[in-house]
This record gives C-alpha cells, structure tokens and sequence, in this order.
C-alpha cells in the first residue's frame, strides 16, 4: 500500500515538521511494515509553469516528426514574449494548456534544462510528459495536455502537487485494513495521540423499494450488497488532476472518470467497489454460484471458463463479473468513445476464503481481490457506496437516484472475554486494566467490565478472534521495544533422544570429514524421479501429494534426499565450485497405503493419547535418512602430491563414516540400484534384529543421470537410513581400551574368483582369526594375466593383539592360518604364492 504523505493528512492532524521517514518511525513502532519512503520532487527545480500553445510549425527533412512551437508562459520567462521550444510529440494542438519547464530548471534524474540549438532552431526548456516530470503513467503516454482553466504561467509545481513524500507499506494477511487511507490514518492518529477524521462517516440514507433489484442466492458468499445509481453524467468529463495525482501517487492508473472514482474510494476506505454501465445490465444484478463450464470474458479481455466455486454476479443474461475479483466486459463502463451516462454502483462484502480461491484458480490477482481475501469492514460498504455517488455528483455533473438497494444478513458483533491482566501476562510487563481499555479503544473495540473485560471487536479488524489476539494489539501499541528482555525458564528434561544423538553425531563426523552440510526443500516431482532413473514399480514412486504445493513443479514431499543434494551440487557447479562435498540428514516420506483420515483435534486441551496415536496412524512412514554427493577433486593437488577425484570408493567411505557413529560394521556388495552406475554400485548392509538388512546404496551417478540432471562427470552419491544403523547399533557407543602389549600383524593375499566380494572374504577371515583378531584392512587389489582372466588378488593386513600378554609369532601365524583355512572353505580363497 503506497500511502502519500500529504493524503495522509487530510484525516490526521500531524504536525508540519514531521516528515516522512519520522512517520515511518512511528508506524513501524506500531507494528506496521513501512519498507520505504519515496521523496517525490525532491530534485525538481523550477520555474515549471502553465502554458498556452500558440502557434505550431512543423518540421521537415527529419527521421521523425518535429514541431517548432510558441508558448505563452506569462511573465515566468522574465520578459512576457512567447518562448520558442522544440517538441517531438504529437498530442497537443494550438490552443492547449501544457506544462512548460524553462531554462535554469532541474527535471527528476538531475536533468538541467538549458537553452539550446537542435533541429536547426533554438529550444528554450520543453513542454513536458508525465514521465519526464517523474508523475509515472497516466496512460496517454505523451505531453500533458491541462484543462483549459487553469490560467497561463501557474505555477505547475504546486498544481500538479509534485512534491510529496509517499509510505510504502507491506501490508501482512492479517491486516487488511491498512490497505486503506482510513486504516493508515487511524494507525498514524493512534501513533501520535491525535485524533482521527474517518471518512467513512457519511449519512447514508436508508434502503428503500426503488434501487436496481439484487437478488444474492448465496448468502454465505454475500453478506452484503449495496446497490446505488446516478443518472445524467457528462460522458465527457475527465478526472481532475487532483485525483490523477493521488492515484498516480498511490501506485494506479488513471482511467475515466467514473472508475477512477471507485479507484479512489477504494484505496480511501478499503472497500472494493464496481461500476456497471447501467444501460448494459439486463435485469436484477445476482449473486450466485457458478454453474461448472459457464463463460465469462473479464474485463482484461480473458475469456474464463468458470468452477462451481466460483462466485459470480450475474444478470439476466449470465455471469457478468467474477464477485470480488473483476468485473465482466459486457458491462463496462465506456471510456473510449464516452457514451456511458448512467451507472450502477456495487458496493458489496464477499467471504474471503471464497475470492482468495477464486483468485488463485483463475490466476487473476487484483487490488479488489487483495483487500477481500485480508478481510474487509462489512460495515463500510454503504458508506463507500455514498462516497462514490457524491463524487460522481460533483465531479460529473451527476444525480443521485433515489432508490438505495441494500441487502444485509443478519449478523451479531464478535465479542471476546478476557482477564484485564492477561496482556500483562503474555508480555510480563505489568501494563494496568487502564492502560489496556485505552489500547483496546484506540483500536475501535467497546470494552465493559473490571477484572473480566468484554471486548466487542471492531467490523474492520476480523483477525481479533481470541484473548490474545487482543493482547498483541495492547502490547504493539505500547511498542515491542519497550518490553524487558527476559531469559525463559524452561524445565528440566531428560536431555537428547537417541536418535537425536545419533543424528547430531553423523553431522559432525561428516562435517569432519570435510563434507559440507546443504539443507534443501522436502519437495520433488516426478520429473526428477524420470531424471534419476527411477522404474515404474520402485517404492520411491509412492509419493504423498500435497493439497495446496507451494510449486505446481514440486508437489509432493520427497522419498530420497537425492534430488535436492544433486540439484545444490548442479548450482554450485555453475556457479564456479568444482571441487564439491555435500551432505544433508533429514525425513523421507514412504507412504504405505496404511494410512486412514486424519480427526481434527481440539486446541483447548492436551489431545489425549489415543487422539495423538490416530494422528500418527494417518501420516506416513518418516524415516531418517543421511546422505552425500561428491564430485571434482577429493584431494587436493599441491606440493604434497598430484591430488585424486572423487570415485565410488569415497561414497562407501562416507557411508562407513555415518555407520561408525551408530558402532556398525558395514558389509558391501555389488548391486545394480538406479540412480546408480550399475557397475560401480554397493549395496551397504548392516545386522538389524538379528537379520542382515540393506540399510543404503553408494558408488558412482549413471552417466545418463548425470547428463539428464547436468552434473558433473563421475558424480558419486551415497544415501542410508539412520533409523535402520540406530537400531543394529549396540546401544551408547563405547570408548576403546587401550592396550599396553604390542600389536602383531600378519599379512596375506588371497587369490579368489573375480566376482567373489571383498566383503564377504573379509566376514570368512574375522570369523576364523577369533578373539586375538583386532582388525582387518584390505590395502591391496591386484589382477593380471598371471592369475587368470577371471581371478584376482585381494592383500589383507590382520592386527593381532591380546589384551593380558604379547603374542608370540606362533599364536599370531596360527590365527592367521586359521583364518586363511576358513576363507578357502567359504570363498576358495587360496594364498597367493
């Protein structure tokens, strides 16, 4: 909401010397979101005047058209001659009032006028356009031609009001009513303790049998409709400058006069109006539902195929206007040839979850629908009907019709109970029942009562619906600065889950790893489940759809942690980070298809256990996921050394990493597992509950993922569950015993078949090295022809030790062999010689 400074004033006495951003200030401490202060003029230097063309003449042999022009501009040259300009716009004729800048002016953007030589003549200033004077669009888009009344060498400064200071305002959902003149002022008026001029204080006369018929079906749609009409307008007749101005200023186009009159009552009081051209109605003006597939062609131009939900007026014919948004171009007010004489204004209050809705399905978002969806004053809708008739009266040479149309609901006003110390309690300042009253008054509530107050809530404020509400208003308007800044005391718990343990921990380790942690949307489509390669049958393509997604492309909530840690490695990568390691802990969404309807629970109380065990069974299954992407370099290549990327084998690493908080031994397979290379894949297995389980995959990104989704190339990923890896741990990790004997350590190759894992062979040789075995590490793979096309060599060193004497070189080999023996008969690994 753009509000003008000099607007502002009309309602509120505020003293001369304030300015604009001491405006801001007080708005702001009021709870208000002023995000800046625009100084219209403030580098505008005159003399900027009036003038009167008097002779034109056009000039030839040039690209485009030119015009040697006279002016009359009075005694504002200093001589009273006619002042010789050079102009290149076409939309003013001999005889027209213009706006005239001469030399020793200064135009918006620091543009010095001077005389000078262009076009074979001398120019001494320019007549001016609205854009070059800094007024915006009026929609003529060339020089501004004035009414004939104003008198030659006015000054055009003051007349067209070009210096001002102009709020703009971020107006949150629940404050609707600051999208309004009359909201701003009642906030500026509460903010200086100055009283208020509200302009919705007119008298309206009452309904009566002879206003256009309104007939509204929908009464929980329309709760409100005021009809009024004026006859005999002079089609002719353009909005004054006046009110061009104050629309311009507050962000709107001047159109004609009757819509620039609603325009203008809108932003003055908050309440949407529409004007119909009366000889384009057909009948009653209706409310009504819309039947599914009907038509209508809105003012924009945009032939609409309407929902049932759609709230629509209508006449005799059908729809003419989608109710709250914007109106029909069958009954539109003529601003171009100017035959409308006639109009019927709508002045009506319409459910806001309704239009918001109807907005969103149409993709049709307007100033009407914007103050409708925030809630607007139910009462407000006559009086602005009757501010719109006296304006189009005095503006348009207008009469008012005596008939008034005005159908209202029956509704009661919303009251609130609520302790006079309640908003001491929520803020903890001790504020006094006076104190409150008169904030809550200020607001516009009626306020009885002692120790329990009862507050009738104001038809202009429907986000007052509880007590805290009301404690927020008393606490804004004492100012959020003022209140004391106190440590809460939160009782003793029983400290972090397990699972939380276990989910701080795997973070750290991978941080320490040097992984960098990126934290991504729950969201994905099925698209990004095409990219990675997903089948048609996989788990992953069970997603939980959302009711109302935040992107239409994005749907649903995720079942893999990859696609939102592939799409960060994608933007890093562009944008010059090569050599990357990200990681990300989070919830994946399976659902079962166990699910049943959720119960909505009540806020008064603490839901009982049953209640919560209902919630839970209808969400779906939640399991805690780690993952990490790599791509580039994974050590740096310096003085130390040439460096080496990332490969598949960092991908497994980083999964024994997350596995060694949880205390698990991880066992590797080869697997085939989309997005994954199915040769570079390992399936990550973990004991859980007794049984060997998959708890991941790691390895290295198919080539067609990576070209599919842009990534790197030889893009490695690794993801597996932390729920699963909790529940195959031992429990608290245990810190290792350290040992005063000395390690022995034994050496040997195995020579194995090729497709015989590494995994399994080291399972057969930590089984068989028994209790002295501490542990075993594969430091070497060989393959050669020497072996055989099939064969390959796999080097393991075993670390021996016993925690109560020093081995001897016999019990060290014995162990060895022992192992050897049983991965021969396991595996038929045989030694390499």
């Amino acid at each position: 909401m753009r509000v003008p400074l000099s607007w502002l004033r009309e309602y509120v006495d505020l003293p001369a010397t304030e300015t604009g951003r001491d405006v801001q200030a007080r708005l702001v401490s009021a709870g208000l979101e002023v995000e800046r202060v625009e100084r219209l003029g403030a580098d505008l230097k005159g003399p900027l005047v009036v003038g009167r063309v008097l002779t034109i003449e056009e000039l030839e042999g040039f690209k485009k058209p030119i015009r040697f022009c006279t002016v009359d501009v009075g005694t504002a040259n200093g001589t009273g001659e006619p002042q010789e300009i050079v102009c290149g716009a076409r939309n003013f004729a001999v005889g027209d009032k213009v706006v005239v800048v001469l030399p020793g002016a200064v135009l918006p953007g620091d543009f010095a006028i001077a005389a000078r030589k262009t076009y074979g003549k001398t120019s001494h200033g320019m007549i001016c356009s609205g854009d070059e004077l800094g007024m915006g669009d009026d929609g003529s888009g060339g020089i501004i031609v004035l009414p004939p009344e104003y008198e030659v060498g006015t000054d055009a400064i003051e007349l067209l009001e070009l210096v001002d200071e102009v709020l703009d305002i971020a107006v949150t959902p629940d404050r609707g009513y600051a999208l309004s003149m009359r909201g701003v002022a009642r906030e500026a008026a509460t903010a200086y303790g100055l009283p208020l001029r509200d302009p919705a204080l007119l008298d309206v006369p009452g309904p009566n049998a002879f206003g256009h018929p309104v007939e509204v079906s929908d009464r929980q749609g329309c709760d409100r409709f005021t009809a009024r009409t004026v006859t005999g307008l002079a089609p002719e007749t353009g909005s004054p400058i006046w009110l061009q101005r104050r629309l311009q200023k507050a962000g709107m186009r001047p159109i004609s006069l009757a819509v620039d009159i609603t325009n203008y009552v809108m932003l003055e009081l908050g309440q949407p109006l529409h004007a119909y051209d009366r000889s384009r109605i057909q009948g009653a003006i209706g409310v009504r539902r819309a039947e599914a597939g009907e038509k209508l062609t809105t003012l924009d131009g945009t032939k609409r195929t309407l929902d049932a939900e759609d709230l629509v007026i209508t006449d005799d014919r059908g729809p003419i206007g989608l109710a709250g948004v914007m109106g029909g171009a069958n009954t539109e007010i003529d601003d171009t040839e100017g035959t409308t004489t006639e109009v019927v204004i709508e002045a009506a209050h319409f459910d806001p979850i309704s239009i918001a809705r109807t907005a969103r399905r149409h993709k049709l978002a307007s100033e009407a629908s914007k103050r409708f969806e925030r809630g607007v004053d139910p009462e407000a809708a006559a009086a602005a009907a009757q501010r719109t008739v006296d304006l189009l009266v005095l503006l348009a040479g207008g009469t008012a019709d005596a008939g008034v149309t005005q159908i209202t609901a029956p509704s009661a006003p919303h009251t609130i109970t609520i302790p006079a110390n309640h908003p001491d309690k929520v803020a903890g300042v001790d504020y006094g029942r006076e104190t409150v009253v008169r904030r809550l008054q200020q607001v516009g509530c009626d306020v009885y009562g002692q120790d329990e107050l009862i507050v009738t809530v104001p038809s202009w404020r429907p986000d007052l619906s509880d007590p805290n509400d009301l404690a927020e208003e008393v606490i804004r308007l004492e100012g959020y600065e003022n209140l004391p800044s106190t440590l809460p005391r939160p009782p003793a718990g029983l400290g972090l889950t397990d699972r939380q343990r276990l989910h701080r921990r795997v973070g750290r380790a991978l941080a320490g790893a040097g992984y960098v942690e990126a934290l991504n949307y729950p969201f994905i489509g099925t698209e990004v489940l095409d990219q990675l390669g997903v089948e048609a049958d996989d788990p992953r393509r069970t997603l939980v759809r959302l009711v109302n997604p935040l992107s239409d492309e994005e749907p649903a909530m995720r079942t893999t942690l990859l696609p939102g840690l592939l799409g960060a490695l994608r933007r890093n990568d562009g944008r010059g980070s090569h050599d990357l390691a990200l990681f990300e802990t989070g919830l994946v969404f399976r659902p079962t298809g166990q699910e049943r309807k959720a119960e909505r629970l009540s806020v008064d109380r603490r839901p009982t256990d049953e209640e919560i065990a209902g919630v839970d069974a209808a969400l779906p299954r939640q399991p805690r996921r780690a993952a990490v992407v790599l791509a580039g370099a994974r050590e740096q290549a310096g003085w130390w050394g040439k460096g080496r990327p990332a490969d598949w084998a960092d991908a497994v690493e980083a999964a024994r990493t997350v596995a060694r908080e949880a205390g698990v031994e991880l066992t590797v397979r080869g697997d085939r597992h989309a997005p994954w290379h199915p040769g570079r894949c390992a399936a990550l297995y973990a004991t859980v509950d007794g049984e060997e389980t998959l708890v991941g995959h790691a390895g290295e990104l198919h080539p067609r993922v990576i070209k599919a989704l842009h990534l790197p190339e030889r893009s490695c990923a690794m993801e597996i569950e932390l729920d699963l890896l909790e529940r195959a741990g031992a429990g608290a990790l245990q810190a290792p015993r350290i040992s005063a004997f000395p390690v022995a350590t034994q050496d040997v190759a195995l020579v194995v078949s090729r497709d015989v894992p590494a995994a399994d062979v080291e399972a057969a040789l930590r089984e068989g090295a028994g209790e002295l075995l501490e542990s075993v590490r594969l430091f070497d793979v060989y393959e050669s022809e020497q072996l055989g096309g099939d064969r390959k060599s796999l080097a393991y060193a075993l670390r021996f030790r016993a925690g109560d004497r020093t081995l001897t070189v016999d019990e060290a080999s014995a162990a060895r062999d022992t192992a050897v023996a049983l991965a021969g008969e396991r595996t038929g690994a045989v030694l390499r010689s």
